[in-house]
């Protein structure tokens, strides 16, 4: 795991989110550790797909699934990371929040989403140019110009336009734009990226016959609200067991027995199919 990163690494990141909208980090982590998080993922995909509410498809054979830490055996290795701790303090200061845990996997078969950002954008980042929240992502694969990789187009975070749909969904009218600007992103296993969920992106089809599970790790600074559309919990024993460099960021209940999580942030639209 990398570990020579300083708060230099993390104002250039920041810079980079203002600017782009999106930064990475190669090689955070080895090989092996991405596929004990791809093992937890399809465990905790097998689990969500068997009960009501537990997976929320993002279109055509494609789902998003929120998860508990403790169902994650890296969860600390990630929070802890020195450039995710760098970026978050960096981007959102230093009392940022932990606020969802959760795994988005585009199978064979899925197809185009509409361009969108994941939420309406917050007034603080409308009024003063801030943003209070970012989405780190971490590839269980090699990603392949076949299996539908994750396509953004950079520096579209500030894009303030009233007929969002849903203040989320370009119409069809500004597509050329993003079209003009879309970057296709290729991460490999260990790889971590961190964005604002602002900027405008989209799944494309995959054309692949195997799955392309990614990690979602969603940030807020200290007077954001995106912890209202997640449950994340952990247990009192995992608690007590966490270094407190996490607990100080973790925003969740402590609870005797975990509940499942049933997914509320749907995202209006992903469910229409090819955009």
């Amino acid at each position: 795991m990398t570990t020579l990163i300083d708060a230099e690494a993390g104002q250039k990141a920041r810079e980079a989110i203002y600017t782009d909208g999106i930064t990475a980090l190669r090689g955070a982590f080895d090989v092996a550790w991405a596929d004990r998080m791809r093992a937890d993922i399809e465990t905790a995909f097998a689990e969500a797909k068997a009960r009501l509410g537990g997976a929320v498809g993002r279109g055509p054979n494609r789902w998003y699934v929120e998860i508990h830490p403790e169902q994650m055996s890296g969860f600390v290795d990630l929070v802890t990371h020195p450039w995710v701790t760098a970026v978050c303090t960096a981007v959102l200061g230093a009392d940022y929040k932990i606020v969802e845990l959760g795994f988005d996997i585009p199978f064979a078969g899925a197809v185009n989403q509409p361009w969108h950002r994941d939420f309406p954008m917050p007034e603080v980042t409308r009024t003063e140019g801030r943003l209070d929240s970012l989405a780190f992502n971490l590839t269980g694969v090699d990603t392949t110009d076949e299996m539908g990789p994750f396509e953004i187009a950079p520096g579209t975070q500030f894009d303030d336009e009233p007929d969002f749909g849903h203040g989320m969904f370009p119409p069809r009218t500004r597509y050329g734009r993003y079209d003009e600007l879309a970057v296709r992103k290729y991460p490999q296993r260990g790889d971590i990226s961190a964005r604002s969920a602002l900027t405008i992106h989209r799944g494309t089809k995959n054309h692949s016959q195997v799955s392309r599970p990614v990690l979602v790790l969603g940030v807020d600074a200290a007077d954001a609200t995106n912890s209202d559309k997640h449950d994340l919990a952990v247990t009192e024993k995992y608690w007590a067991a966490l270094p407190a460099a996490v607990r100080d960021h973790l925003d969740c209940p402590i609870v005797d027995r975990l509940t499942p999580i049933t997914q509320k942030h749907t995202i209006e639209g992903l469910v229409m199919g090819d955009a």
